[in-house]
């Protein structure tokens, strides 16, 4: 059985309604889900601007962006999040993954048509421990572009998220 999460600043929610966020180019509304592959991608204040990449199998060895923090898995934000990121209060909901179906399998991303009661809700508690706990390896960056082109590049697996939020693009 897929365990399936939502993650929130905001730890009072006690149904999901699904919605059409301002940001997507979906016409059906949805409640959203991340598998716990992907959960960790979400560790991050949600505005938060980061890329997240990950050795797929045998590629852990070869790729120096992994390779030289030791880690299987690499996070990074901007220098001007890190305050907001030491001081978020995350939450972890928990949903039954019976309702849900694949939505983009590659993201770990999951959705289901109908109104979601959570099964449980969470502090997911300080987020640099979180990762630290998890064995993530925690960059952080002045600009978060040249590494965005590097992961990009590199062939791992990877996630970008709120990207617009980033500084902009170095001349």
């Amino acid at each position: 059985m897929q365990r399936l999460f939502h993650f929130s600043q905001d730890a009072t929610i006690q149904l999901f309604v699904p919605h059409l966020a301002p940001t997507s180019n979906e016409t059906e509304p949805f409640v959203w889900a991340v598998d716990e592959m992907h959960a960790p991608s979400y560790w991050f204040p949600r505005d938060c601007p980061r890329v997240c990449c990950w050795a797929a199998g045998s590629q852990f060895d070869g790729n120096s962006l992994l390779a030289l923090g030791g880690a299987p898995r690499l996070h990074a934000l901007e220098l001007d999040w890190v305050e907001r990121f030491r001081h978020c209060q995350l939450y972890v909901y928990e949903f039954d993954s019976a309702p849900f179906v694949p939505k983009i399998p590659d993201a770990g991303y999951w959705v289901a048509r109908d109104n979601i009661v959570p099964l449980s809700v969470e502090p997911v508690g300080d987020l640099l421990t979180r990762h630290a706990q998890a064995g993530i390896e925690l960059r952080i960056v002045k600009n978060l572009w040249p590494l965005i082109d590097a992961v990009v590049a590199s062939g791992l697996e990877f996630s970008i998220i709120r990207k617009t939020n980033a500084q902009p693009r170095p001349l």
